[in-house]
């Protein structure tokens, strides 16, 4: 049977570690910008670019 204090640093451990990949995975979901939004400046297709404020 292991020791409270290998369990303690083992769970420890493992928590860090699954923090990590949660904090990236949650990075991960919204990392990049939609086709939509890539073009949204552009306006419509056949119409003129909407004019960039002063």
């Amino acid at each position: 049977m292991a020791s409270f204090t290998a369990i303690t640093r083992k769970k420890r451990a493992r928590r860090h570690k699954n923090a990590g990949a949660a904090r990236k995975a949650k990075l991960a979901r919204r990392s990049t910008i939609s086709y939509a939004e890539v073009f949204a400046a552009c306006g419509e297709p056949g119409k003129p670019a909407p004019k960039k404020p002063a």
